[in-house]
C-alpha cells in the first residue's frame, strides 16, 4: 500500500509532520474568514454604518440617562395620580373639615401630586441609570455589582442631603434594593 509514512528513525515522517504542522499552526497558516451568521444559529446581515451609529448612541450613558428620566417621569406621574386617587384627604380643607371638595380642587391636587412624583422619579431614574452606566464603563464588566454600586452612590447622594447617617442608610437601602431587583431580573 505505498504508505507515505517512513519507518521510524529515517526522518522523512518527521519532516512531513512538521510540514503539516507548519500549515496548521505556523506562519503559512491561512486566517479563516469569519462570516456573520456562518457559525450557526440565525443568520444576521452585516450592519450598515447607520445601524452601528444608532447602536453607539443607544448604548451611550447620556441616552440611557435620558431614557430613564423620561420613563421615570411617566411612571412617577402615573403613580402620583393613582395614589392621589385613593387618598381620602385629596382636596381636604383642614379649616372646614365638613365641606366637600369640588372636582376642580380634587383634580388640582391630583395633578400637583402627580407632577411631584414624576419629578422625583425622573431624577432618581436618571441618577441611577447614569451612575450605573459610568460604573459599568469604568469597571469594564456588566454584572450585578454595577447595580449595587450605583444603588449605593444614588441612595447615598439622595440621603446625604439629610445628613451623614441618612446618606449611609440611603446607600445601604438603595444598594440592597438594587441587588434584589437585579437578582430577580437577570
Amino acid at each position: 500500500m505505498g504508505g507515505s509514512v517512513s519507518p521510524p528513525g529515517t526522518g522523512e515522517g518527521t519532516l512531513q509532520y512538521s510540514l503539516i504542522m507548519e500549515h496548521l499552526v505556523g506562519d503559512k497558516r491561512r486566517p479563516k474568514e469569519v462570516i456573520p451568521g456562518g457559525l450557526g444559529g440565525i443568520p444576521t446581515p452585516i450592519k450598515s454604518e447607520e445601524q452601528k451609529m444608532m447602536e453607539r448612541v443607544m448604548e451611550s450613558c447620556g441616552f440611557k440617562a435620558a431614557l430613564a428620566c423620561v420613563g421615570g417621569f411617566v411612571l412617577g406621574g402615573a403613580f402620583g395620580v393613582f395614589t392621589a386617587g385613593i387618598d381620602t384627604n385629596v382636596g381636604f380643607d383642614p379649616k372646614d373639615p365638613y365641606r366637600t371638595p369640588t372636582a376642580k380642587e380634587v383634580l388640582k391636587d391630583m395633578g400637583q401630586r402627580g407632577m411631584s412624583y414624576a419629578k422625583n422619579f425622573a431624577i432618581v431614574g436618571a441618577m441611577f441609570s447614569c451612575t450605573e452606566c459610568l460604573v459599568e464603563s469604568y469597571r469594564g464588566k456588566s454584572d450585578w455589582k454595577n447595580s449595587v454600586i450605583s444603588g449605593c452612590i444614588t441612595g447615598g447622594a439622595i440621603g446625604f442631603r439629610a445628613g451623614l447617617k441618612a446618606g449611609a442608610l440611603g446607600c445601604g437601602g438603595f444598594a440592597a434594593f438594587s441587588a434584589v431587583i437585579d437578582y430577580y431580573l437577570r
